[in-house]
């Protein structure tokens, strides 16, 4: 199980660095911008590996997990974040301005639903009282309000009013998003490098 979470964080960890590199190189306002326009800059390639080594990391991590008897939904649900970070990484954006097309699409829906899938499955973590349960907690609080300013201004379009990320710090509360579910993940996998890691979990959460 060792092996699985050391290979897990060596993918969330060079991920981040490939995401971090796209970011330096890169002359988009990280404040207005969102991650996903990256993918159009020279170094684009950066952020589709990044994606993939994240859903990597999580595989290896929700395997760790599985091993150590955690909850069959809290499994479910760092396998499925993995697969939606892969998604998105394989359908980019479509560019500023283009219509929506399915890679579009598929790429806005599948952010979507990893937004929604790691809080959820840190809040049963944190129920579970594995180590670090109160920090899993409020990093997954902070994530689902973050999604909130993120959802808000795709909702405020739909009633036909036009706003754009430049009117807002769209890069700034998906950024926020991202960061706090990295670290429910990091979280999750580092609660169980210590044998004692389970003698805590609610029986009920690891079925």
């Amino acid at each position: 199980m060792k092996g699985l979470l050391v290979g897990g964080f060596a993918a969330i960890g060079t991920g981040s660095g490939a995401m971090l590199t796209l970011h330096a190189g890169s002359d988009l306002d990280p404040l207005h911008s969102v991650i996903s326009e990256y993918v159009w800059q020279s170094a684009g390639w950066l952020l589709p590996a990044s994606l993939t080594l994240f859903a990597v990391g999580s595989a290896l991590i929700a395997e760790a997990l599985r091993r150590a008897g955690m909850s069959r939904w809290v499994v479910a649900l760092l396998v499925a974040w993995g697969a939606s970070m892969f998604l998105i990484g394989a359908f980019p954006t479509d560019r500023p301005g283009v219509p929506l097309s399915l890679s579009g699409g598929i790429h806005r829906y599948a952010a979507f639903a990893a937004f929604l899938m790691m809080p959820a499955a840190g809040m049963l973590l944190a129920k579970a009282k594995i180590r670090y349960a109160k920090a899993v907690r409020i990093l997954s609080a902070i994530a689902l309000g973050a999604l909130v300013l993120v959802v808000i201004p795709y909702v405020v379009r739909m009633f036909g009013i036009p706003m754009t990320n430049d009117d807002i710090p769209a890069g700034l509360t998906q950024r926020a998003v991202v960061v706090t579910e990295l670290g429910v993940l990091a979280l999750a996998g580092l609660s169980m490098l210590k044998p004692s890691a389970r003698r805590g979990v609610s029986p009920a959460l690891a079925a």
